[in-house]
């Protein structure tokens, strides 16, 4: 039996909770460091090395993604009626879990491990405590980028209420444990606890404590969590609060759009909707590097520096510079830093309900406007939809666009059913009087390979002229087919890209691609009993 050190940053840091996590046998647990010092070890452990402005970039070996099949939650009385089980909630024996947790700790005896403190969620009312052991120096440097970091007068006192054990190096064995394959992410509502192993891809834990949160918050609070970024300016005249939300699929410009050098970031990718307020779950931001430049994307570009983490990217030649249009490990590069190196960033990550709520759509096919306004009720259908399109050529055997649906822009991650996150949209939506629009940030003048994807500059345009109040006085437009209200001017935008159809140069093909898209909605709707129905220009929407 080993006699386990601790070595923690200070005697602040309660050492209390290392038996109740189980790794009191580990040989060494380096308990809640700082960023200086684990960025030494993950060194010392050669787990990466240092870019040239400081960042740590290591690999994530053979997963640089998440793997959702193998991904379960523990079926049990809390669990049996609650969870919408099936392809994406796929169910895993409580037994098993007990046995597969003990086995897993076992494997720890004697090895190193590195905990970390640390809340979700940015309201006091609604914060889960959490710990977080693992292995890897820089995934312990990841929660602590990531999750939100208790102050040294919170630390004394901190008692987690969930954990996740997170162990790259412990492959699981199908027919012993009960998995798919080696690798899983296995979430137990009971214990209050999440194992992951066979995988080094962090966001695993990131969306292991979303998945928690989107199960926890609607059922015991009623509040939304959201797969959203979000934003807010300065007071408006009137008043009223100037919040924005950015739901959007990957690849649709979700960080990019949010991360505005005129307006305070809230957060980059999870929030939570009560009654009074809109709030982070993290505190960080986890975002795409693939093409990354200072021109497009200068808040991102700029906060990688030292502390920050960079995942699966590569060097230029002969140098430590990052080469960010390298793809040969994954499209899928990322990187992770805490919310304060964006100079503009809200703290705490708190603010009034919003006044603005953005779907965000990079339609391949090119017949969604640029910009729509929806009502209540549209709304509910496209956030039921969660709709980008994928481009041929980033997966095999996708030769032209195809349409894509994610419920609620984040199905993934959803442990109830789809219908009860949207009707609690509708509910928000009516009682807070925001207003929602529909933006495409992909392809305009035709589909993809004909037409031309929109201008980030147009795009940010349209944005700032809705957040601005800018089309307060513009008049509107009936979409014939998707029955959405259209600006028929926007300041710094061309008149003929905001009703699509204009920018085609065959109006009948138009016609006809816009027609099969909304019968892929149609399509997808039926899987919820869910109508969408376009009658004389009018939309009409029924569960």
């Amino acid at each position: 039996m080993f006699q386990v050190t601790i070595i923690r940053s200070s005697d602040n840091v309660p050492a209390a909770p290392i038996r109740q996590l189980g790794v009191s046998t580990c040989r060494t647990v380096f308990l809640h460091l700082q960023p200086t010092r684990l960025v030494e070890l993950a060194l010392a452990r050669q787990e990466g090395v240092l870019t040239s402005t400081g960042a740590f970039m290591c690999d994530t070996g053979q997963f640089t993604g998440r793997s959702p099949k193998d991904k379960f939650i523990v079926h049990d009385a809390s669990t049996e009626h609650q969870v919408d089980w099936g392809d994406i909630n796929r169910p895993f024996d409580a037994e098993a879990f007990g046995r597969l947790h003990a086995r897993m700790l076992r494997f720890l005896e004697g090895k190193e491990t590195f905990v970390r403190y640390a809340y979700a969620g940015a309201a006091a009312a609604y914060r889960m405590p959490i710990a977080v052991v693992t292995t890897k120096a820089w995934q312990n440097l990841f929660c602590y980028n990531l999750f939100i970091r208790p102050t040294d007068e919170e630390l004394p006192h901190f008692e987690p209420s969930w954990t996740v054990l997170s162990v790259p190096e412990f492959k699981a064995d199908p027919e012993v444990d009960g998995t798919r394959q080696e690798n899983f992410t296995i979430v137990d509502f009971s214990r209050k606890m999440i194992l992951i192993g066979g995988t080094g891809y962090a966001g695993e834990i990131k969306k292991g404590i979303f998945t928690v949160l989107n199960f926890i918050l609607p059922v015991e609070h009623g509040v939304l969590p959201m797969h959203c970024s979000a934003n807010v300016g300065h007071q408006q005249p009137d008043g009223e609060p100037d919040t924005a939300l950015f739901f959007g699929l990957s690849g649709t410009g979700k960080t990019t759009l949010s991360a505005d050098p005129d307006r305070r970031l809230i957060g980059d990718d999870e929030h939570g909707w009560s009654d009074d307020e809109v709030f982070n779950f993290e505190g960080g931001c986890y975002a795409k590097v693939i093409n990354l430049s200072a021109e497009q994307e200068p808040q991102i570009y700029s906060a990688i520096r030292f502390g920050t983490i960079l995942e699966n990217t590569r060097f230029r030649p002969n140098c430590q510079e990052v080469d960010y249009a390298d793809c040969s490990v994954t499209e899928n590069t990322r990187t992770a830093y805490p919310l304060t190196y964006i100079a503009n960033a809200l703290t705490p990550s708190v603010a009034a309900p919003p006044r603005n709520v953005f779907f965000l759509s990079a339609d391949a096919f090119g017949v969604l406007p640029p910009l729509s306004k929806l009502t209540p009720e549209q709304a509910m259908f496209y956030f039921l939809s969660g709709y980008t399109a994928k481009l041929a050529g980033t997966e095999m055997g996708v030769t032209e666009p195809v349409a894509t649906f994610s419920a609620c822009f984040g199905a993934a991650f959803l442990p109830l059913a789809p219908q009860r996150y949207a009707q609690l949209l509708g509910d928000k939506l009516r009682s807070s009087r925001a207003t929602v629009w529909l933006v495409n940030t992909g392809w305009v003048g035709g589909a993809y390979g004909v037409g031309s994807r929109i201008a980030l500059r147009y795009t940010r345009a349209l944005l700032r002229a809705v957040l601005n109040g800018d089309l307060a006085d513009v008049p509107f437009v009936t979409h014939d087919v998707f029955g959405v209200q259209i600006p028929v001017h926007c300041p710094g935008v061309p008149d003929e890209l905001l009703q699509p159809e204009l920018s085609w140069s065959d109006s009948i093909a138009y016609q006809t691609q816009a027609q099969d898209l909304l019968k892929a909605f149609q399509a997808n709707a039926a899987k919820y009993s869910y109508t969408h129905v376009v009658q004389s220009g009018e939309v009409v929407h029924a569960y």
